[in-house]
């Protein structure tokens, strides 16, 4: 799972997409439309700092369904396989075996509905969410799912700490770029508080609320001075889990 997560620097991956449009083709749009309906359907929310009312929503999703869901669906793909689809294939592959997983619909029943709209691309689609759903997203959409939490005890690192960058075991989903394991930093930020993930990562390190640094990295220490330009520095935010002391 390292080499998929965050791949900046990998040679022979083929030429970079300079694309900048969002969305490529009409139907990502939809795609990330139904991602942002399931986060905001999330069962976790009724926990959330900011508590949403989703145990009485009119809906049958009762799952919990978060960045972090959508994130480990795509990781835990053949490699391959990830690197041969686009974006949004991905997450439509991602959030299909997860209903499929989930029990809301079957395999064949899926395979079913998808020949049926490809060999019927006009029929009318599924009905747009209900009013109580709707409003649920825009609230959602407007206020979001805080990570923050007032700090539990002082920070390990400071501002203009070198630091060193972990290599964890592999895991479903991290939120290590691999491109930073094993390099060496400076810490630039501090952010004040904790913060919290949407799930727990395991050995990987991720779990209860922690520091969040915003670390400098010169880029000819990430890629070498061969494929760098010359004064330019690298900035990421790492889970106080990822940063480690030099010894």
């Amino acid at each position: 799972m390292k080499l998929q997560h965050h791949i900046g620097g990998i040679e022979n991956l083929g030429p970079v997409n300079l694309d900048t449009r969002v969305f490529a083709e009409p139907w990502e749009q939809r795609i990330f439309g139904i991602h942002t309906a399931m986060m905001a359907e999330s069962a976790h929310l009724a926990d959330a700092l900011r508590a949403y009312p989703v145990k009485d929503l009119p809906t049958r999703f009762k799952s919990d369904w978060t960045w972090a869901s959508l994130r480990t669906g795509a990781e835990r793909m053949q490699p391959f396989e990830y690197f041969k689809f686009r974006y949004y294939e991905k997450w439509l592959g991602g959030i299909a075996q997860f209903f499929i997983d989930a029990g809301y619909i079957r395999a064949d029943e899926l395979t079913e509905k998808t020949a049926f709209y490809r060999a019927h691309p006009d029929a009318a689609l599924p009905d747009r969410p209900n009013a109580p759903l709707a409003t649920q997203i825009n609230t959602y959409l407007q206020q979001g799912d805080s990570g923050y939490h007032e700090p539990a005890h002082a920070p390990r690192f400071a501002a203009g700490d070198t630091v060193r960058i972990a290599d964890p075991a592999p895991v479903d989903h991290t939120r290590l770029p691999g491109y930073l394991r094993n390099k060496t930093g400076t810490v630039d930020v501090v952010y004040p508080g904790d913060f919290s993930y949407f799930v727990s990562t395991g050995v990987d390190g991720v779990g209860k609320p922690m520091a969040v640094y915003r670390v400098a990295f010169d880029a000819t220490e990430i890629w070498g001075p061969d494929k760098t330009e010359p004064n330019t520095t690298i900035y990421a935010d790492l889970y106080e889990a990822y940063v480690l002391a030099v010894n």
